[in-house]
């Protein structure tokens, strides 16, 4: 069977001679004009070579090498870089993205062959190994059925309580949701722009990089990606390719990521849960809550989002109120799910700390509340450490 080459340019005569001259050396050729294109030829054909182009108007061909390079389907796929771009600068960014050879345009044809041949023959001589497992970090998720239960204050505290236990692990937290950023405002940061900059850039520049680029540094020793307040000029359209390279991005950090996802109703949702470690289930005492949270636990579980996953559920008792359910008939409500932490009400604390632009927990390190994230956080740390 002849070995495949894929051919990326968005110069159709380029497309045509290259082509040519190599069928005429024994070789399947098939070909793409833009990055994108490129991509999903790549993971659907599996070609043996790739000779790609640096100055396509999508995509550059540094951007689709480091895709592919973050693509187990496409990892391990020789990448000869062809190009008209010659300056060193140029040549080192190509293999810093991951490329395995570079030639500059115009070249005899006779070269490029040759290259394409070395390559080749590198590969089926020493067949690359799949890479081994990088380090990376542990993510905790936290969801509620719907909003308002307390996602946000939940997940910040959190953090911050496992910061405090833990000197010297870079710990960060994230807010997901677009336009309904809280830590900014409650924390006394003015227009927080993390996660806005990195929407506004494309998917495949979204590395761990430039996430790191966006995470805010605090005094608890929480690094921060801020949503934004306001939802103007947010295409939430395409919302779900942008978080969900977040999501990734962060994954492949060595830290602890504690990230506030939410409802279902953000973009992306089941595929960002499935990137969790770890799945903290946010319910408050009411019967129609629990109700609608087993439903929501439910069709994670049908998509497959919670497999492989440790799952907590939190009772978050916000209220004073006589006609809560206890946890022992929330637990029952859940089918014998037990009940990990409850937060007891605080909703003096929550003011105060909202004023003085501070998590919960600092003002009240000795209190009931910081007593009970210290706790899941002792839990989620032995975990941790188990899975390493």
């Amino acid at each position: 069977m002849p070995e495949k080459v894929l051919i990326v340019d968005d110069d159709v005569e380029t497309l045509r001679l290259v082509g040519l001259m190599l069928q005429r050396q024994g070789y399947e050729i098939i070909a793409a004009n833009n990055g994108a294109q490129a991509i999903v030829m790549a993971q659907s054909a599996q070609p043996d070579l790739i000779v790609l182009d640096v100055m396509m108007p999508d995509m550059d061909g540094f951007q689709v090498t480091h895709t592919l390079r973050n693509n187990p389907d496409t990892a391990l796929v020789p990448i000869l870089m062809f190009t008209a771009k010659s300056q060193v600068d140029d040549k080192v960014a190509g293999y810093d993205a991951g490329v395995d050879d570079y030639l500059t345009k115009p070249v005899h044809p006779a070269e490029l062959v040759a290259h394409i041949k070395a390559l080749l023959s590198r590969s089926h001589a020493h067949p690359a190994q799949p890479a081994q497992p990088t380090e990376k970090g542990f993510m905790v998720g936290t969801i509620a059925c719907r909003g308002g239960i307390g996602v946000s204050t939940l997940t910040l505290n959190l953090a911050n309580s496992y910061a405090q236990a833990n000197k010297g692990v870079s710990i960060i937290a994230a807010e997901l949701r677009a336009g309904q950023g809280t830590w900014g405002f409650e924390l006394g940061f003015n227009n927080p722009e993390g996660l806005n900059s990195l929407l506004k850039r494309k998917p495949s520049e979204i590395t761990s990089d430039i996430v790191n680029k966006a995470l805010v540094p605090t005094g608890f020793g929480v690094k921060l990606l801020l949503a934004p307040i306001y939802s103007s000029n947010l295409d939430f359209a395409t919302q779900a390719t942008y978080l969900l390279a977040i999501t990734d991005a962060l994954s492949k950090m060595d830290a602890v990521i504690f990230m506030d996802i939410g409802t279902n109703y953000l973009p992306g949702f089941e595929k960002i849960c499935q990137y969790m470690d770890n799945l903290l289930v946010l319910v408050e005492p009411q019967l129609l809550t629990v109700k609608r949270t087993k439903i929501l636990l439910e069709q994670l579980e049908s998509s497959n989002s919670t497999a492989g996953k440790t799952i907590d559920l939190i009772l978050y008792n916000r209220a004073r109120s006589d006609v809560q359910m206890n946890s022992s008939q929330v637990s029952e409500e859940m089918n014998g799910m037990p009940i990990s932490i409850m937060i007891p009400p605080s909703p003096e604390l929550a003011n105060q700390a909202s004023q003085r632009h501070l998590p919960m927990i600092n003002l009240q390190p000795d209190g009931l509340v910081t007593q009970q994230f210290n706790r899941l956080s002792d839990i989620l740390h032995e975990r941790i450490e188990q899975n390493k």
